[in-house]
């Protein structure tokens, strides 16, 4: 049976419950719930904090999980990413009092303050950057610089409304572009992992696609699908008026009205839009 760890709170916990539920997988409806098997599927879920997931994968103790890609960086643990999984998106941006810094070589000689230590020293020690230490807080790390604790901070950074309240500015480039991601331990294989996989990929292509039909004049037909190729290749079908076709094919759920106006000016006309639920590719 293949253990699977997923986050039993915070931002990750709904939207990796929710992929997990749009696979066909059981899940708990009793957040108090620890572990639940899933017979039907020969797997079993464990509920664990979401820094904790990545160090029992990384331990074998399950045989994959899903968290954070910063998370995972900076459990220091042996697991390794397999699949990026498209939610919990985070940038981590280096941070200090406004004008007074502007490369991250300048983080040389000064003290970090962070809520993820070894992340930041993975970074900067890839740079051949020495701080002057790095500091760990759990939370309200834009607070340090003012408090004496810390000269640079590094920090999730989505508007930047609350560091600019605190008077600090962004610099240098990113330390890392995050979101949630499947990691898998040494001893878990990829043919283990092979359906789970499989059914995470659906999930993920059912929300990046739409399935488009329309009906076409047969005069049209090559530039309409030069507008909607598909993923190999549109289905096209005879309609009972010899002179139309019906088309069905894959397209990209953002350019959705794009396409239909596209397809409409070629004279493509019934042009319908339908839902993914689920697809195997």
């Amino acid at each position: 049976m293949l253990r699977i760890a997923v986050p039993n709170k915070g931002s990750l916990s709904e939207p990796a419950v929710q992929m997990l539920r749009e696979a066909g997988y059981r899940q708990r409806r009793d957040p108090r719930e620890l572990v639940l098997p899933d017979p039907d599927n020969d797997v079993e879920f464990f509920f664990l904090r979401p820094r904790d997931v990545a160090v029992y994968v990384g331990q074998g103790t399950v045989d994959a999980g899903i968290t954070g890609r910063d998370l995972l960086i900076d459990s220091g643990s042996e697991a390794t990413e397999h699949l990026a999984l498209g939610f919990g998106r985070s940038t981590f941006r280096f941070a200090a009092n406004a004008g007074e810094l502007s490369s991250v070589h300048e983080v040389a000689g000064r003290r970090v303050a962070t809520s993820y230590p070894v992340l930041v020293a993975h970074f900067l020690g890839g740079l051949g950057i020495e701080p002057a230490s790095v500091v760990r807080l759990d939370g309200a790390v834009e607070s340090s610089i003012r408090l004496g604790v810390a000269d640079v901070i590094a920090d999730v950074v989505e508007t930047g409304t609350t560091l600019r309240a605190a008077g600090l500015d962004v610099f240098g480039d990113p330390l890392l572009h995050s979101e949630a991601v499947l990691v898998r331990g040494a001893g878990a294989s990829e043919g283990e992992l092979a359906v789970l996989t499989r059914r995470l990929q659906g999930v993920l292509t059912a929300r990046q696609y739409v399935l488009m039909d329309y009906d076409v004049p047969i005069s049209a037909v090559e530039r309409a699908v030069a507008i909607t190729p598909g993923l190999e290749s549109p289905t096209v079908s005879p309609l009972h008026d010899k002179q139309w076709c019906a088309v069905r094919a894959m397209v990209p759920r953002s350019a959705t009205n794009r396409v239909m106006d596209d397809l409409y000016d070629v004279g493509a006309r019934a042009i319908i839009v339908t839902s993914i639920h689920a697809c195997r590719l």
